[in-house]
């Protein structure tokens, strides 16, 4: 068998670019951590609250500071933030309002700045918040049980003495390894985690183990035509090359797509365009620098014993 180039020579190499931006995430979260008091910005999707986004005819100077003592004459101790988009409209997140408190913020809003038009008003209760973030963690592992179990049997007709569940166990790691990297990407940057987010980290998983499968199921085909002197880390080798055209040529396709969404799209979904953005192309990393190499390393430690 001839191969190209010897992914699994340098899985070493692979593993410490991985733990190098793992490290780095972590670091941003124990920084968030000691100075904000959460690891990751959590959205009022999972804290429970309220944003409103409102958009003024004529927003003069200091209009921040003049909007955050309009809403607190109404509602003292309410704003936790504003944010002003590039498309000119103020985003306020605080703590949950009721509906009488929300007329009242309005009536202060429009006495101190003048005409507004409110584009968006959210408000969700704390323990709406936390129901939401248990079952978004549980949304998680059972997609990832999932994927388990669905490659282990797609996988129990490989040849070779290979266990298929190696093969579903090896695919989750790669999973864990793009939600890892994803998670600290928005720690250090200090974006919000929201339901969009774990929207993003569903489809990530999917495109993820997708690509993987591929690399995958050209192992098991390639095994079937395995000299004896064939190690399996000859195999995944060459199984890498054949596969990396594909899984390189799918990715830039979608990632066209995704920078054309986040550039031109609107402001409420940039968030979630830039996380799949970032898990295409750490999904596409690990299926090709991950998977295959961590895979190979199982097998050819059971073959040593």
């Amino acid at each position: 068998m001839k191969t190209q180039f010897k992914f699994i020579k340098y899985t070493k190499v692979w593993l410490a670019v991985s733990s190098l931006l793992i490290l780095i995430g972590a670091g941003a979260m124990i920084s968030n951590k000691i100075r904000y008091g959460q690891a990751i910005s959590m959205g009022i999707d999972f804290t429970g609250g309220t944003l409103m986004e409102l958009q003024f005819d004529e927003a003069g100077n200091d209009s921040v500071n003049k909007l955050r003592e309009a809403i607190d004459t109404a509602a003292p101790n309410t704003v936790s933030q504003i944010t002003v988009t590039d498309l000119d409209t103020y985003i306020v997140h605080g703590k949950d309002i009721s509906e009488e408190e929300h007329d009242a913020v309005n009536a202060s809003i429009e006495a101190s700045l003048g005409a507004f038009e409110e584009i968006r008003f959210t408000t969700i209760g704390p323990k709406i918040g936390e129901t939401l973030k248990q079952k978004a963690f549980v949304a998680l592992i059972i997609a990832m049980f999932a994927i388990v179990f669905y490659i282990a049997y797609a996988f129990r007709r490989v040849p070779k003495r290979v266990s298929p569940w190696r093969f579903g166990m090896c695919a989750i790691f790669a999973l864990i390894h793009d939600v890892l990297i994803t998670l600290g990407i928005f720690a250090l940057l200090g974006f919000e985690v929201d339901a969009f987010f774990i929207t993003a980290l569903l489809t990530i998983m999917g495109f993820s183990v997708h690509d993987t499968i591929v690399v995958f199921d050209r192992i098991r085909e390639n095994l079937k035509n395995q000299g004896r002197d064939d190690t399996f880390g000859k195999v995944a080798d060459l199984s890498l090359n054949q596969t990396l055209s594909r899984s390189i040529n799918t990715s830039i396709s979608t990632l066209f797509t995704l920078v054309a969404l986040y550039i031109l799209g609107a402001e409420s979904i940039r968030i979630f365009v830039f996380a799949l953005i970032v898990g295409v192309i750490v999904g596409t990393y690990s299926s090709i620098f991950i998977a295959s190499p961590i895979l190979t390393i199982w097998q050819e430690r059971k073959r040593v014993r």
